[in-house]
């Protein structure tokens, strides 16, 4: 996790913080993973709109300050950049009516866009920060493609820089879960089209262009998590920023 201090230009730690009541929102979500059904939420309903407003106070901070450092998105409400707590389970096997985990995602484009974001994502021991892209459709991921093996140098100077490496990993080596990664879901193979001699096939087979770090449960007390968190989303941007340049074509 990068340093953060009042010193260093990138912090934002003259901002007052208001922190949320984690433990409590924790406890909740655990209580939910084990008794996820109606009955059980209905019984604790009282808690989770405590919980649920006190995500979303700190959600709001996160979306102003996220504005600060990206300007693309001072147009976003809390409702852009939020999720309902009910599963959609209508093509799951999995019936479970809730979601067990507190997630915001801020993207210019909403949630629902093509254009990556920054997500923060609570749920206990599964607590974790990522920004970008996620399953971008094929003629997207193309695009995305021949924009890296056109512009490999700009690229490598943002994806292979030390601190990069070190906040996220490197591409197709971690899965959702992990406590890094770069790429949710990647090919076996070079995909159709390209070369298969081609040097940097890593970055090609990647299906998206996410990338996360886990953070402890306690991070979201610290009074200066919001810096820290703020500074991994702007190790992520350019890597982001280079992809959001080729998806923002198609949208």
């Amino acid at each position: 996790m990068p340093n953060c201090n009042d010193n260093d230009p990138n912090t934002y730690s003259k901002y007052p913080l208001t922190l949320m009541d984690t433990p409590r929102i924790l406890r909740f979500l655990h209580g939910i993973a084990v008794n996820n059904n109606r009955a059980w939420f209905q019984a604790h309903k009282d808690e989770y709109r405590h919980c649920r407003s006190d995500f979303e106070d700190m959600a709001q901070q996160l979306i102003i300050r996220l504005s600060e450092m990206d300007n693309s998105l001072a147009h976003l409400t809390l409702k852009d950049c939020t999720y309902r707590f009910n599963r959609d389970t209508r093509f799951s096997n999995d019936k479970s009516p809730y979601k067990t985990h507190l997630g915001v995602y801020v993207s210019a484009h909403g949630k629902k866009g093509l254009h990556g974001g920054y997500y923060l994502h609570i749920e206990p021991g599964k607590c974790l920060l990522a920004c970008g892209t996620y399953w971008l459709p094929t003629n997207v991921l193309t695009a995305c493609r021949n924009e890296i093996m056109g512009n490999f140098e700009q690229w490598a100077a943002i994806v292979e820089s030390p601190i990069f490496v070190n906040t996220f990993g490197r591409p197709c080596e971690g899965t959702w879960g992990d406590a890094r990664g770069f790429g949710l879901a990647h090919l076996k193979n070079c995909p159709s089209g390209f070369p298969r001699n081609y040097e940097h096939m890593e970055y090609l087979r990647l299906k998206d262009y996410c990338v996360w770090t886990s953070v402890l449960d306690d991070f979201f007390d610290q009074p200066d998590w919001m810096d820290k968190a703020l500074s991994v989303y702007r190790i992520g941007k350019p890597m982001m920023d280079f992809i959001n340049d080729v998806v923002d074509d198609y949208e």
